[in-house]
């Protein structure tokens, strides 16, 4: 039985204004760049794949509100939330999906490798769980620079099959590193529902295996999650180790783009029942139930994020491409 935190009986039911207003901006600002991503992509303007985050917002938009700007993260395939989430500016990531020189990345990663250093983001990562020892490493770093900062390593429910997810789970425990696990369980490892890859239910009772404790947590509720991180956040800045959150989400899209590879993974029906619990609508039923905010103000939030997308998007199709004489620019050879 894995050693499990219990967030509801810690902390208060109440969350302020301004955090729900941040959640469903940050959730806003997500879904409207995947969106129009997605849209980019369909009508071939965007080289290469994408990998939409449409469904999860309420885990990167929970966890980063957690954290300061000192953090660091790592990310997946199905990073561009994560990114948005942590601050990566909208000009620099549409620049980046089209391979601009104005790019994040100056063009070069694409995608599924856009990183911002100087936002605490260490990259997305194509390579399955390959984020989880980075982050374990950038929490030993802090450790050895004297500095408080916490890692928040992102991975999906297959990547805890992997070795690098057991390797880093393992050593930053032992040494009591201030690192947060998330898993985004949507249920599939690309194609294969968890249940055909393992025997658990709970991808959160693997923390027991290396003495860390766990918290599962709806991942379509943003405030959930957000209590989760922020407990999670302050245990390891407060120096008593490393924390694993499992949250139970969905992405609406297929595995790549929007309508994917059409294989039947997958029915209708299901995909239809998840988006009945849209992370984005139940913040915001919440948020005009409670008198957090007016509706008119919650649409002001989606008109003005529409606007700045606009922007970004005009601002990268009129970027320059990488000149081919830099092409050895930041390339190392032992």
């Amino acid at each position: 039985m894995a050693q499990r935190a219990s967030t509801a009986s810690k902390k208060s039911t109440q969350v302020s204004a301004q955090v729900i207003k941040d959640l469903h901006e940050r959730m806003v600002r997500i879904r409207l760049f995947e969106t129009e991503a997605g849209k980019l992509m369909e009508a071939g303007k965007l080289p290469g794949f994408l990998h939409l985050y449409v469904g999860q917002e309420a885990v990167a938009a929970g966890v980063m509100a957690a954290l300061r700007d000192d953090d660091q993260i790592t990310s997946t395939h199905r990073g561009h939330g994560h990114a948005v989430a942590k601050g990566v500016g909208f000009r620099e990531m549409y620049a980046e999906l089209y391979g601009r020189v104005t790019g994040a990345c100056l063009g070069r990663g694409g995608s599924m490798h856009i990183n911002d250093l100087t936002r605490g983001m260490l990259g997305a990562n194509g390579i399955v769980g390959a984020g989880v020892p980075i982050a374990v490493g950038a929490a030993f770093a802090a450790r050895y620079k004297g500095e408080d900062s916490v890692a928040v390593t992102f991975f999906g429910d297959g990547a805890t099959n992997i070795g690098a997810f057991h390797e880093g789970a393992n050593m930053a425990a032992i040494l009591g590193l201030p690192v947060v696990f998330v898993c985004e369980n949507n249920g599939y490892a690309e194609f294969t529902p968890q249940s055909g890859h393992m025997l658990l239910t709970d991808v959160a009772d693997r923390a027991a295996a290396y003495g860390m404790p766990s918290v599962i947590v709806d991942g379509m509720d943003a405030v959930a999650v957000h209590r989760a991180a922020a407990e999670a956040v302050e245990r390891a800045r407060a120096g008593a180790g490393p924390m694993m959150i499992e949250a139970k989400t969905y992405r609406f899209f297929d595995h790549q783009g929007v309508k994917g590879l059409r294989h039947p993974y997958r029915s209708d029906e299901e995909v239809a029942e998840w988006r009945t619990r849209d992370p984005i609508d139940l913040i915001e039923a919440r948020a005009v139930a409670d008198g957090t905010a007016t509706r008119a103000e919650l649409d002001a939030v989606w008109q003005r994020t529409r606007e700045e997308i606009a922007a970004a998007i005009a601002y990268a199709e009129a970027s320059p491409l990488p000149d081919p004489a830099d092409l050895l620019l930041n390339v190392y050879s032992g």
